[in-house]
């Protein structure tokens, strides 16, 4: 299951990915068809907003988001919500839910008239905002998890990439305006 250009490897029994550190968010449950892995939803996220490297972000995932400690938290730590995984500004990569699994990343969406896209979508989130460049460790980690990814589940390719700002238009913006889309198609490129 590895590309030969990376050490980055899906086991394919425990939708783990080696190359991460695994904490397992309880916000998930089992996909509708378990086969059916036919996206990957790019998003942003930052802990408090526009901040950061702290572990709000896993609290958040984790369900242990303290409320008191940040004004912005009273708003979200009731939320149970989740990713795949997330890529940290150093490239560093946590995963909260096996990619076999459904993360609760998308919310209502609608991708290619599919509604629920958590069904049938792997969510990445990388750290940062609408407002900040992300890091070319960020890239090169994205690169190399989608590889893993294509390798894995065979129901994904390179064009079953889109924003979360694609399948919720009006209701999320991310990954934003600085994520380069060019330059991610160019490193994977084409089908």
């Amino acid at each position: 299951m590895s590309d030969s250009r990376t050490g980055f490897k899906i086991d394919r029994r425990t939708g783990i990915l080696n190359e991460a550190k695994f904490l397992l968010s309880p916000n998930h449950d089992q996909r509708p068809e378990p086969a059916d892995i036919s996206g990957i939803v790019l998003h942003n996220i930052s802990l408090p907003p526009g901040q950061f490297n702290g572990d709000w972000i896993t609290d958040l995932f984790l369900n242990r988001l303290d409320p008191g400690a940040h004004p912005y938290f009273e708003t979200i730590a009731s939320m149970r919500v989740s990713a795949h995984l997330l890529i940290r500004r150093n490239g560093e990569l946590i995963q909260y839910v096996p990619f076999h699994l459904r993360a609760w990343h998308a919310g209502e969406s609608c991708w290619n008239g599919r509604q629920r896209c958590n069904d049938f979508t792997v969510g990445i989130e990388l750290e940062g905002d609408d407002h900040s460049a992300f890091e070319t460790a960020q890239y090169q980690s994205l690169v190399e998890v989608i590889q893993a990814l294509l390798l894995t589940y065979p129901t994904l390719s390179k064009s079953a990439i889109t924003g979360h700002e694609h399948i919720a238009p009006g209701r999320k913006t991310d990954p934003g305006p600085f994520f380069d889309w060019t330059a991610l198609h160019a490193a994977l490129g084409s089908d």
